[in-house]
């Protein structure tokens, strides 16, 4: 199992605007993509010195060849749909491979 993890700051101006987008849309459209099977949102407890509001969002995938898919296939499209916050949130993705779940 693998994680596809994105953490986002987010300008506060737009920030409840952002949320709701992520949880209404965003969120619905990568999992409609058939590619991961859950997605946690959380917040991260940290006060950025750059201002903003910090999330974590983790997609749980079977694979690497299943993430690797969503790369190829559907990612630019998703990603596309964040126009209307450009230059408004700072993003990066890491991926994660499960060890071990107790």
């Amino acid at each position: 199992m693998y994680i596809y993890n994105v953490t986002i700051n987010i300008e506060e101006t737009i920030h409840d605007r952002w949320l709701d987008w992520m949880k209404k849309e965003h969120i619905p459209a990568m999992l409609a993509t058939g590619k991961f099977s859950k997605a946690l949102l959380t917040r991260v407890i940290v006060k950025e010195e750059m201002g903003g509001i910090t999330y974590s969002v983790q997609y749980t995938t079977d694979s690497k060849e299943t993430l690797q898919k969503y790369y190829t296939e559907n990612a630019a499209e998703l990603r596309a749909q964040s126009k209307p916050f450009e230059g408004k949130f700072v993003a990066f993705r890491t991926e994660l491979e499960i060890i071990s779940e107790q």
